[in-house]
């Protein structure tokens, strides 16, 4: 299926009137001189920084210094003419390009999304019909992701490229008196403080800078502190000043690679999706409807641990859910954590409901270390039985995938108070199983709540087949807007520095070809 941007592209295009010009007729040009699309072009690329690329990828400047001096001069040549029009509708190809898909393939930095790739658009007969028919800033604005949240990152895009320069990130804020600045303390800083948060929008304008950190200054704070991913405490501690010393040029370079990111994220491949956001914690599921996103369903999830077993990016569909499942315990836990831990407290093993299963499938409920050497040597494994200590809770939701990758209940709740939730071996742990098998088997009256509930509380393993499949995207962004408002979060995996390498890596790569000069007669 086609994303919409590109049937959107394709019907601007269609819908042009007449004839498109030759092919080998110039695009930019008219009786020797560059028209007013050329200037339109290079406007374009001047630009491209608003659209969170680099104008430099498509040499900008450059262009716009070829085109001028051909405006100033008579009639250009044959030659120059071609190279200046050639150059001109390379660059806007690659702007086209970049805008569309994207600038690195998104497995170089671990985003294991199957894309869909369609036959390439046939950019430069595209060019040449949205020039014909002066449509080109149309065109060019239908190739951009077309999800309110991309509208949303431009609108904050903008925002901080203006708070770049502001006074309140030229003086320093001082150390902190003590561990932290709670409220009712003093602090030499807090004139400082109050104008970054005024400046971010948290604090309300015209406030005027307390002695102490009180009232509406401590508001302020906890909502600085509820947008960058922290404990939203009033306090001013060691977590909170790091976020605080951030300069917007950082937060410019975080929008614009939660940009990159969304040309190439699988968000509207299917009209009901559930997406895992792991920097943020959270889960939605949500419908779409003539292209735009209807958020049904919102809750907390916990991700994999950065140090060691990360979360993977992927999209695969959800074909299973299985109540009061099995855990059949991967063998890099079991050898690691869970044969270790056997051996020194072999109580353990009757506590938690383990069990070994023969490579033939039997089943074996008695704790040896013979049976444990049989783990270890790869014959047996060992599983967890159904019940209230199940480390997958009493209900999991499974899309196969290589990763071994699912959703799941947990008997653990409590953690999902925790502001920062990454504590599981690699799968998503959800707040709320039940809403969550609601809104997948919403398509299959006869599974209500109450039956939802019956099934997992019944305490035997069973699987349910769904009817339809429904995706589910692991995704990765550090940067979203809601409700108006920008939330900042860590790039707890390290995803958003591999990224900023890959793009620079790739503008380094590009070596804007620098044709003779448009004077030449």
């Amino acid at each position: 299926m086609l994303p919409r941007f590109v049937h959107c592209l394709l019907l601007v295009l269609a819908l042009a009137a007449g004839p498109a010009p030759a092919a080998d007729a110039p695009l930019w040009f008219d009786a020797g001189r560059p028209t007013m699309e050329a200037r339109q072009a290079v406007e374009i690329l001047l630009s491209a920084a608003d659209e969170g690329l680099d104008p430099r990828d498509y040499d900008a400047a450059g262009l716009e210094h070829r085109v001028a001096r051909a405006l100033e001069s008579p009639a250009l040549a044959e030659a120059p003419q071609a190279q200046l029009d050639a150059a001109l509708t390379n660059g806007l190809q690659h702007y086209l390009a970049d805008l569309k898909t994207g600038r690195v393939n998104p497995r170089q930095i671990h985003a294991n999304f199957a894309v869909q790739r369609h036959a390439p658009l046939d950019t430069a007969t595209y060019l040449r019909e949205a020039v014909a028919e002066h449509r080109l800033t149309e065109v060019i604005r239908q190739a951009v992701p077309q999800l309110p949240m991309y509208a949303s990152l431009h609108r904050a895009l903008a925002r901080y490229r203006e708070l770049a320069n502001h006074p309140a990130w030229q003086t320093s804020l001082p150390p902190l008196p003590g561990r932290k600045l709670i409220a009712g303390q003093a602090y030499a800083g807090l004139p400082v403080l109050a104008q970054r948060l005024e400046a971010l929008g948290d604090l309300p304008a015209g406030t005027p800078p307390p002695s102490h950190l009180e009232g509406t200054l401590v508001t302020a704070l906890q909502a600085f502190q509820e947008r960058h991913g922290l404990l939203p405490d009033g306090a001013l501690g060691r977590l909170t000043l790091q976020q605080l010393n951030v300069a917007p040029a950082s937060r410019v370079r975080q929008i614009e690679l939660t940009m990159e990111r969304l040309r190439w994220t699988p968000f509207l491949q299917m009209p009901r999706m559930i997406v895992v956001n792991v920097p943020e914690f959270v889960l939605r599921a949500y419908e779409v409807h003539d292209g735009q996103i209807d958020v049904r369903l919102t809750m907390k999830v916990i991700v994999g641990k950065a140090l060691d077993t990360r979360t993977p990016l992927l999209d695969e569909d959800m074909r299973f859910i299985e109540f009061n499942p099995y855990w059949n315990v991967p063998p890099s836990i079991a050898r690691k954590e869970l044969v270790p831990r056997l051996r020194r407290d072999p109580a353990y093993f009757q506590q938690r409901g383990f069990e070994f299963v023969t490579a033939s499938g039997q089943v074996v409920t008695m704790l040896s270390d013979e049976h444990l050497d049989a783990v270890l040597a790869g014959g047996w494994r060992i599983r967890q039985r159904p019940g209230p200590k199940n480390a997958l809770g009493d209900i999991k939701f499974v899309f196969p995938n290589n990763d071994n990758i699912y959703l799941h209940h947990t008997p653990a709740p409590e953690l999902f108070q925790r502001v920062r939730r990454d504590f599981s071996h690699g799968c998503i742990r959800v707040e709320a199983p039940v809403a969550l098998a609601q809104f997948v088997l919403q398509d299959e009256p006869a599974w209500t709540e109450d039956r939802i509930r019956q099934a997992m509380q019944k305490g035997e393993s069973s699987t349910l087949r769904l009817a339809q499949p429904l995706p589910v995207l692991i995704a990765y962004s550090t940067v979203i807007v809601k409700r108006g408002r920008v939330f900042f979060y860590p790039d707890l995996y390290g995803h958003d520095r591999l990224l900023d390498q890959a793009l620079r890596q790739h503008s380094a790569a590009l070596t804007p070809s620098r044709p003779p000069d448009v004077d030449a007669r």
